[in-house]
């Protein structure tokens, strides 16, 4: 099967996760693991405060890295990686983030993944403003956490 990135990417405008999963798609794959990431209408960061939009901004070199940390776990765990993020003013429900990953056996592919969005929100400079109803914005601890 061999390990491969198909995507990794940084987008301003809205994607289908189903496009990020196909990508990883092959005859010789046993098993697809999907991670999407959505804007939710609540956070730890504003108890008690409906959230009705994110912005999410991003480093100049954030697709470098997302595409160094897709290498990484293509590599590590041999299987075939896709993963995109969106960066811009995002509302409740949109899609931010997706990752897939497949191989030929479950374990990798849930094992993968799981590593996949965990480094990716870890690692790649992106970051993330949340609006509130009551008119509050708050940079919250988005995806580089370091």
């Amino acid at each position: 099967m061999g390990n491969s990135v198909l995507l990794a990417e940084i987008r301003d405008e809205a994607f289908d996760p189903a496009e990020v999963e196909a990508l990883v798609r092959a005859d010789s794959v046993g098993a697809t693991v999907c991670f999407t990431g959505l804007v939710r209408d609540h956070d730890r960061d504003l108890p008690g405060e409906t959230v009705t939009s994110l912005e999410y901004s991003s480093h100049p070199a954030a697709p470098d890295f997302m595409a160094q940390v897709c290498g990484e776990i293509a590599a590590k765990f041999g299987v075939r990686v896709a993963a995109a993020h969106r960066v811009g003013t995002l509302a409740v429900g949109d899609v931010a983030v997706a990752a897939a990953v497949s191989s030929a056996h479950r374990g990798d592919s849930f094992e993968a993944c799981r590593e996949l969005i965990d480094r990716i929100k870890s690692e790649v400079p992106i970051w993330k403003r949340q609006y509130g109803a009551a008119g509050s914005a708050e940079w919250v601890r988005g995806n580089c956490e370091h």
